[in-house]
């Protein structure tokens, strides 16, 4: 019997998926431009930038209200 792999738990644990992180980059994008960023700022921004305006969608909501309505005065 192989018992290196019950002992060796890194062996037997799942491995982190592409795909799922790739879905929820694009997901996130998906959130911002329906908060008020247009689409290109969102597809220059990186990963870690995107969570970052993520965690406050109050504040990037009004932000960007405000330069729509600067922009159409």
């Amino acid at each position: 019997m192989a018992t290196s792999t019950f002992r060796n738990k890194n062996e037997v644990r799942p491995k982190k998926q592409g795909a799922a992180k790739r879905k929820r980059i694009k997901d996130q994008k998906k959130r911002l431009v329906k908060l008020g960023m247009t689409e290109e700022m969102v597809a220059k921004m990186q990963s870690n930038d995107l969570r970052a305006w993520l965690k406050r969608p109050k504040v990037v909501q009004e932000m960007f209200a405000k330069k729509d309505e600067a922009a159409e005065a």
